[in-house]
C-alpha cells in the first residue's frame, strides 16, 4: 500500500508540470498572429517601395497620357521621357515619387497584411485552415485586401496624381498639395474618383492575388517544392499583374481623369459622364485603353518585383525568428 502511495505521489509533479506548462503554450499561440501581422506590414511596405521606385518614370509617363487627350504611342512616350530628362534633369522622371512612397508603403503594407488575415479567416470559414484556398475564396481574399488598402490610402493617391501631372511651381511638396486642394477645391476633392477606384480594385486585386496564389499552388503540385525560386516568383507575379491590370484598366483611366480634373481644366464628376466624354472625344481603344501597352511593360515588372520582394523578405524574417536572431 505504501508502495502504491509513493508511486502515486511520484506522478503528481508530472501532472502539475503539465498543468503549469499550459499557460505559456497558449500565450505563445496568442502572440503569433500579432507577430505575423507585423511581419506582413513591414514586408509589404518594403515590397511596395521597391516595386514602385523601379517603374516610377514609366508610371509618371502613363499618368500624363491618361489625363490628356494626346494620342498615345511608344515613340511619344519615350519622347516625353527624353524631353523631361533634358529640360529638368534625371530626377524629374521621379517627380511625385515621394508622394507615391507615402501612399504605396502604407497601401502595400495594408494590402499584403490584410490579405494574409483574410486568407486565414476565409480558410477557417470554408474549412481550409492552413491549406490552399479553393478558387472563389482565393479571389475574394485578394479583392478584400485591395479594397481595404484603397479605402484607407485613397487621398494619397489623388495627391500623387496631381504631383505627377503638374509643374514644380504649382505644388512644392505633399503637404502643399493637401492644403491647396482643401482650400481651393474642398476636402471632398481628395476623394474624387473613389468609386471607379474601388470598382477597379475589386477585379484587379482579386485577379492578381488569385493568379499568383494559383500559379504557386500549381507549381508546388508539379515540382513538389514548397517554395518557388526567385525567377519563378517574378514570372508568376508578372503574369498576375498582366491579367489583373488588363481587366481593370478602363476604370484606371476614368479614375485619373476625375482626380486631375481640377488642374486640367476638365469637369469630370461621374463615372458614366467621364466614360462617355472620353469615348466621344477619343474613342474606346484610344481613350479608355490609352497607355495600356506601357502598363503591359511596367505593370508585370511592378507586380512581379512586389510579390517576389514580399515573399523573400517574409521568408527571411521567419528564418531569423526561427534561429532566435531577434532575441540576442
Amino acid at each position: 500500500m505504501a508502495h502504491r502511495v509513493d508511486e502515486h505521489k511520484g506522478r503528481l509533479p508530472v501532472a502539475q508540470a503539465t498543468v503549469l506548462a499550459l499557460p505559456p503554450s497558449s500565450q505563445a499561440k496568442d502572440l503569433r498572429p500579432r507577430s505575423s501581422a507585423l511581419e506582413s506590414l513591414l514586408c509589404g511596405a518594403f515590397a511596395g517601395a521597391i516595386a514602385k521606385t523601379v517603374i516610377a518614370p514609366l508610371d509618371r509617363t502613363k499618368i500624363i497620357f491618361q489625363v490628356s487627350s494626346k494620342r498615345f504611342s511608344a515613340k511619344e512616350a519615350f519622347r516625353l521621357i527624353y524631353c523631361s530628362y533634358m529640360k529638368d534633369g534625371v530626377l524629374s522622371l521621379w517627380r511625385g515619387n515621394s508622394a507615391t512612397m507615402v501612399r504605396v508603403m502604407p497601401y502595400a503594407a495594408i494590402q499584403f497584411c490584410s490579405h494574409e488575415q483574410y486568407k486565414t479567416q476565409l480558410g477557417g470559414y470554408y474549412g481550409y485552415q492552413g491549406k490552399a484556398l479553393p478558387p472563389f475564396p482565393r479571389f475574394l481574399a485578394g479583392s478584400l485586401a485591395g479594397t481595404t488598402a484603397a479605402m484607407l490610402t485613397y487621398p494619397l493617391d489623388t495627391v500623387r496624381a496631381r504631383m505627377a501631372v503638374t509643374a514644380k511651381e504649382m505644388y512644392s511638396n505633399i503637404m502643399h498639395v493637401f492644403v491647396r486642394i482643401s482650400q481651393e477645391e474642398g476636402v471632398k476633392t481628395l476623394y474624387r474618383g473613389f468609386t471607379p477606384t474601388i470598382l477597379g480594385v475589386i477585379p484587379y486585386a482579386g485577379i492578381t492575388f488569385f493568379t499568383y496564389e494559383t500559379l504557386k499552388k500549381l507549381h508546388t503540385e508539379k515540382t513538389n517544392r514548397t517554395q518557388p525560386y526567385p525567377h519563378e516568383r517574378l514570372a508568376f507575379g508578372a503574369s498576375a499583374g498582366l491579367i489583373g491590370q488588363s481587366a481593370s484598366y478602363p476604370l484606371d483611366v476614368v479614375r485619373r481623369r476625375m482626380q486631375t480634373a481640377g488642374v486640367m481644366g476638365s469637369s469630370y464628376s461621374t463615372i458614366g459622364g467621364t466614360m462617355r466624354a472620353i469615348v466621344a472625344q477619343e474613342g474606346v481603344l484610344r481613350g479608355l485603353y490609352k497607355g495600356l501597352s506601357m502598363n503591359w511593360l511596367k505593370g508585370p515588372v511592378a507586380v512581379g518585383v512586389s510579390f517576389t520582394t514580399f515573399d523573400i523578405a517574409h521568408s527571411l524574417l521567419l528564418k531569423l525568428q526561427q534561429t532566435n536572431y531577434f532575441t540576442h
